[in-house]
């Protein structure tokens, strides 16, 4: 791809962006939402028409005149969402529109054949028989990808394929495509997560403004100058980040704003202790399963626990339902925004607003003007890149959503922020905004409880971490500038046994 140039109403995505694959190469595409790289995504797979530039397969000029055409020139995609039919098998999923036919037409024996040899022959032990969304959604991911196999793919375009596995499911993919590698297939990979692009890709290529940065192998340019050329001048905001959260800790005899003893929800997580203090950020760290966001859920009253108390400015709050802990001054953000935090179809403006009308309650809703100057401060200071205030939240970036539904409990001016996973899916310069307002709002007061699969991420920000393992807290440290990953990684394996 050469010189590509895309406009939309009001706003050129792509101004002379290119990409250059070679065969049986793993490429990186990199850049902050915004950079354009979805829609080069689109433009290589025929859902945008480019408006300038051309595109070369096997070094003939094509024309990539939509997905079936783009399946044709051997180009595949494999979406962060698996968007296959959960209720057909994995055959089903794989030959769908290609199924192998007989004297009384499709063939269920040869469909289940030929797609129990695709997965053979990639290393995969697969039921083809079973239905997909029995499945974890790793087996999805992989099911996506057989898929491409069986059109004997010559490029795949892996799209945020690792965002919602785990390192073992992540290993069990990489496995994968270093397969489809080693047989020639030129592999785009985008991703957020940069230790797997160090890992996995010979080269990569920035995009920036819809603009192209350059094209680099791994050994040339380390993480720092990645991020970097990814940001342009905001790559110095995590170290900004860094040095406010640790500058800003609370006194170590400050008394805690929440105090939990002993909560527990069988099946859930063992009983806990734990406090936190105004102005405080307390990190969460364990593997996946290890039960951290289940212990945050019991402390905002999503579950209710079996055992143990909770108080805030020592005053008992009933867990029954989240109505106590809100009235309380808690927020919570949930890791899966999508299906417990926002309504797609609703727009930026009545997601923002959401917590405070039920709190006014329905019959009273906002004056028309003070809801516009909300909305418009909020908008601002989150800086969410939005068309309009009435934009469908669902047409927003990952990174743009996030902020709403953080701005969302930042309109409510909690005492205790609890964060799960507020920067999974986003890229690196989104991440530097929400940290930034994590570390703002702890500057002002609030408590704050912060969960993250990123150590690198829970140690910037966290004044102490509290480590879980197998569904349990094993111990609490204190992050004075000294801890570091390897620390908490000690913590994780030894599981508090000393």
């Amino acid at each position: 791809m050469s010189g590509i140039v895309k406009d939309f109403p009001g706003v050129r995505a792509l101004d002379g962006a290119g990409l250059h694959l070679e065969p049986g190469e793993v490429h990186a595409l990199l850049g902050e939402n915004g950079a354009g790289k979805s829609t080069l995504i689109k433009v290589l797979t025929g859902v945008h028409r480019p408006d300038a530039g051309s595109i070369e397969v096997g070094g003939r000029p094509v024309a990539v005149d939509g997905p079936q055409d783009a399946e044709r020139h051997g180009i595949a995609t494999v979406y962060q969402e698996v968007n296959l039919c959960p209720n057909l098998s994995v055959a089903e999923n794989v030959l769908l529109g290609r199924e192998p036919r007989g004297r009384f037409g499709i063939s269920p024996r040869r469909m289940n054949r030929r797609a129990a040899e695709l997965a053979s022959g990639m290393g995969l032990d697969l039921d083809v028989t079973r239905a997909l969304g029995e499945y974890p959604i790793a087996v999805q991911q992989l099911v996506a990808i057989l898929r491409a196999v069986d059109l004997d793919a010559r490029v795949l375009v892996l799209d945020e394929p690792t965002s919602s596995l785990d390192r073992d499911e992540v290993r069990i993919l990489f496995g994968l495509v270093e397969r489809l590698r080693s047989r020639g297939v030129a592999i785009l990979f985008v991703t957020h997560f940069l230790d797997q692009v160090y890992e996995l890709c010979g080269r990569m290529t920035v995009l920036r403004n819809g603009r192209p940065v350059g094209t680099f192998t791994t050994d040339e340019l380390d993480q720092r100058g990645l991020v970097g050329l990814m940001l342009g001048e905001q790559a110095g905001e995590l170290d900004r980040v860094e040095g406010r959260a640790h500058e800003g800790a609370p006194p170590p005899d400050e008394p805690p704003l929440l105090h939990a003893r002993g909560l527990g929800r069988e099946g859930g997580v063992a009983p806990y202790d734990l406090d936190v203090a105004p102005g405080q950020i307390v990190g969460l760290a364990g593997l996946l399963g290890s039960g951290r966001t289940e212990a945050v859920r019991l402390l905002f009253g999503a579950d209710r626990p079996d055992s143990g108390s909770l108080e805030v400015d020592g005053r008992l709050v009933s867990l029954r339902t989240p109505r106590a802990p809100i009235a309380a001054g808690l927020a919570y953000c949930s890791e899966d925004r999508k299906a417990e935090g926002l309504v797609a179809d609703l727009s930026v403006a009545d997601n923002l607003l959401l917590a405070m009308q039920a709190a006014r309650g329905w019959m009273r809703p906002m004056p028309r003007k003070a809801r516009a100057e909300l909305v418009e401060r909020y908008i601002s200071a989150l800086r969410v890149r939005t068309a309009s205030p009435d934009t469908p939240v669902g047409a927003l970036s990952g990174g743009n959503q996030q902020k709403v539904l953080l701005g969302r409990w930042l309109i409510m001016r909690p005492r205790l922020l609890i964060l799960d996973e507020p920067t999974r899916g986003i890229d690196v310069g989104a991440k530097a905004e929400v940290q930034r307002l994590v570390a703002a709002e702890a500057e002002e007061g609030t408590a704050v409880l912060f969960v993250s699969s990123e150590l690198e991420e829970v140690l910037r920000l966290s004044h102490r971490v509290v480590v879980l393992r197998d569904r349990r807290v094993v111990s609490a440290l204190d992050n004075d500038g000294g801890l570091d990953v390897d620390g908490v990684l000690a913590e994780i394996a030894e599981g508090g046994a000393r």
